[in-house]
């Protein structure tokens, strides 16, 4: 097995602390208002703390797939939370797993700095391929932003 790591930094104007609020302890509730093509997100196993598996239903290209999250740590302290995509859409023949390590801390304009460490981990000796990276850093930065422009667009959601 390959593993191959990849860091990414972004910036948001939004506070850390509702930021972790909308992105990992509200996201099951506030993801299908946000993004149309998500039906729906439910619990497999878990109630939400480190062990639970997830399965989001999504709709691209006019077809319905999955992904399944497994939470691999959650840490409300320090807005820390870290899954692994272990079954799904975005594992390929050559991927058996792609983990994400996020931690939220504070900018110096009252805003976020979102820190993530993504792995993927390769069947034996595959490679990654640049392109399926490209689309899941898009996809990953289009859903960040959604949420994003959701916060800012509703001060009111604590």
């Amino acid at each position: 097995m390959g593993v191959f790591s990849f860091e990414h930094e972004s910036t948001s104007p939004v506070a850390p602390a509702r930021l972790y609020k909308a992105l990992a302890l509200d996201a099951d509730n506030l993801i299908p208002k946000i993004d149309n093509s998500i039906k729906n997100v439910e619990n497999v196993v878990g109630n939400g703390e480190t062990g639970t598996i997830k399965k989001i239903t999504f709709v691209e290209g006019g077809k319905e797939c999955y992904v399944k999250h497994q939470i691999d740590g959650v840490d409300k302290d320090n807005f820390g939370y870290d899954y692994s995509i272990v079954e799904g859409l975005p594992l390929l023949d050559s991927c058996e797993k792609i983990s994400i390590e996020t931690k939220l801390v504070a900018a110096p304009n009252g805003g976020s700095i979102v820190k993530l460490n993504i792995k993927y981990f390769t069947k034996g000796e595959a490679q990654l391929n640049d392109e399926h990276v490209k689309i899941g850093k898009e996809k990953s930065e289009g859903f960040f932003k959604s949420v994003e422009a959701y916060l800012l667009a509703n001060p009111d959601y604590n």
